[in-house]
């Protein structure tokens, strides 16, 4: 940002100096920089964020103690600094406010970050995944990735994340606009099978992007749905960037056949070991006319997700995200560009990776029209679809909703091969989600809400009926 008030650019020199004092000596000061934090909110914003970070990182035998500890120890150094300064400072203390600032302007959603396909081409075929239908027929060019980033960036959005397809099938491209976007974070959802040393030397010389490496599980969890061979390649990528000092994380989609194994501590504790600071959790959903319901888990493995991922946060160095359980920490569905949205490789703008509908398209309209079109104006609208956050999905967890949405806006369907109908899509999940509605309503009041009191839930259960 070059226009930076006088305000936020002694918001910049501050946490620059901040940085620079816990790279003299992590171990004496990361307890001291809450002290830092606690005068620079002085409003108490982040007060329950803050107070839970004191509790941690006061204990040099906690979980989250030793996980910051390792980014000094694990990643290399001028790694490290470039993607602290690019997120504390873009995405956080200079982005998140304008964000919020546009967002009530145009009273529409502006996102904290992007997804994008830069290719719908991928060198797998895996079970139940739709990519493997379209093939290599659909790309983004690198002038149209460049552009919307140019225009995030303008909206206050810092944050990108490269999905496909198999994005690595890009890598000279994503490298390209990491180096001419170098205050952004860039990361991938990628299968690692292209990632070699030479990757990884780039990897090193760009310092702002992290790959998220899809795994389903152990060896023959992974084979079975990746195709022979992929999880010996997998441990090869983590090897190669946990020797250079690179970071990286895993991405895991649970389903009902591998549920047991990604939610073991047997399989953490091997993530951890073989390097991985992160994990973003998905259950899987049913998209496409190759989609397979019967991968869809069930409600008992869907809690029990639930119950591992919040056990291990007390107790395991790595920092997890359930994209559907953890829905009560940011009260809801955050998609439709409530907090983020999809651009697939055909340049459709869809409200989530899993929902392949749109009105709009990065050739016809800019992301700031896009999403005050009525599509995305009706997530904002909408946002959330149920007052149990245990239920964000409007597709998955509250069947109709989208429908409802897609059929009053006139979305159509982005997939290209098979247009696959809304009303299909929805009824694909409706066993589940009925089963699901039972546990999570009893999830919801263990955690101290009571859904009879509750306005949302009262209206979306009235609407149900």
């Amino acid at each position: 940002m070059s226009n930076w008030t006088l305000k936020e650019s002694a918001q910049v020199l501050a946490v620059k100096g901040v940085l620079n004092y816990l790279d003299k000596d992590p171990d004496q000061n990361i307890p001291r920089i809450l002290d830092w934090i606690d005068r620079f909110d002085s409003k108490d914003q982040w007060l329950p964020q803050r107070t839970m970070a004191r509790k941690y990182l006061t204990d040099p035998q906690s979980n989250w103690y030793r996980l910051v500890k390792s980014l000094w120890t694990d990643i290399d150094d001028g790694v490290r600094r470039k993607l602290f300064e690019n997120f504390i400072i873009n995405t956080a203390l200079l982005g998140f406010p304008r964000e919020e600032e546009l967002s009530k302007k145009y009273n529409c959603n502006i996102p904290w970050a992007i997804l994008m396909d830069p290719t719908s081409a991928c060198n797998l075929h895996c079970t139940g995944c739709w990519a493997a239908e379209y093939g290599n027929k659909l790309n983004l060019t690198y002038e149209e990735m460049d552009d919307i980033i140019n225009q995030a960036n303008d909206l206050g959005c810092y944050m990108f994340l490269f999905t496909g397809g198999e994005p690595l099938v890009r890598k000279k491209d994503i490298l390209r606009l990491c180096e001419a976007h170098n205050d952004c974070v860039f990361l991938s959802f990628t299968n690692a099978t292209l990632i070699d040393e030479e990757f990884a030397d780039e990897m090193l010389r760009v310092k702002n992007f992290v790959p998220a490496i899809s795994v389903e599980g152990f060896e023959q969890a992974t084979d079975d749905r990746r195709g022979h061979g992929t999880y010996q390649a997998v441990v090869k990528a983590m090897e190669i960037l946990r020797r250079k000092k690179l970071p990286f994380g895993i991405s895991c989609c649970y389903t009902s056949a591998n549920t047991e194994v990604i939610g073991s501590e047997e399989y953490f504790d091997d993530m951890i070991a073989k390097g991985a600071k992160f994990a973003w959790f998905f259950t899987y959903m049913p998209c496409g006319q190759a989609a397979v319901p019967e991968l869809m888990a069930t409600a008992e493995q869907r809690e029990f997700m639930y119950r591992q991922i919040r056990k291990f946060r007390q107790t395991k160095p790595i920092f997890t995200l359930d994209f559907w359980n953890d829905g009560e920490y940011v009260q809801g569905c955050i998609a439709g560009g409530r907090r983020y949205f999809h651009i697939n490789a055909n340049g459709d703008m869809e409200a989530c990776a899993f929902v392949h509908y749109s009105d709009s398209n990065i050739r016809q309209h800019t992301l700031l029209e896009a999403l005050r079109r009525p599509f995305f104006q009706a997530y904002h609208d909408n946002q959330p679809w149920n007052g149990n956050h245990l239920r964000p999905c409007p597709v998955l967890d509250n069947p109709g909703k989208l429908t409802a949405v897609v059929e009053a806006t006139g979305a159509h369907s982005t997939d290209l091969e098979h247009p696959d109908d809304v009303r299909e899509f929805s009824d694909r999940c409706v066993e589940r989600a009925e089963a699901w509605a039972v546990t999570a309503d009893r999830l919801w009041a263990e955690s101290g809400h009571d859904c009879a009191r509750c306005a949302g839930c009262a209206a979306a259960k009235a609407e149900e009926v």
